[in-house]
């Protein structure tokens, strides 16, 4: 009785050694994702910087106090961005969504207080980000990760 022989995952070529291709390309090379380490959280926080003094000053004028509580939200978003991200990956998968959820929920929940909404209103959409990201990132690293943790190799 005959039997089909496997299928190569790779054509090959008779004297030509075989290359794997990886499931998903990088588009981008090293320099690209160095570059866009450092311009995320900058970008990020001036853009919840500007966001958040906006509010802040409901239609009013510019002035130097707004300009200032924009700045220092920038570099506060930027700085708990940066920490969130370095920090993340050693945690465990839950604890990893609880991370990001936290950071999601307090940065939402400060913009919407700034609305001049109460403070437990502010908090209650605050908690609905948060439950919704961490939801999302939860299951993101349920399916991406293996039983120990570590990230899937497919």
């Amino acid at each position: 009785m005959a039997h089909a022989a496997p299928a190569s995952p790779v054509p090959r070529t008779p004297g030509i050694p075989a290359i794997p291709t990886p499931s998903t390309p990088d588009v981008f090379d090293e320099r690209t994702h160095r570059i866009a380490r450092w311009a995320t959280p900058v970008v990020g926080g001036l853009i919840y910087g500007y966001w958040a003094a906006a509010i802040n000053r409901d239609a009013g004028p510019i002035t130097g106090w707004n300009v200032l509580f924009g700045f220092v939200c920038t570099i506060g978003f930027a700085a708990l961005y940066i920490g969130v991200r370095a920090m993340a990956p050693l945690l465990k998968r839950e604890l990893h969504a609880v991370l990001w959820a936290s950071f999601a929920g307090i940065t939402f929940g400060f913009l919407y207080s700034q609305t001049g909404e109460t403070v437990l209103q502010s908090t209650w959409m605050g908690l609905v980000i948060a439950a919704t990201v961490f939801a999302l990132a939860f299951y993101r690293y349920y399916t991406h990760e293996d039983a120990e943790g570590h990230p899937d190799p497919r």
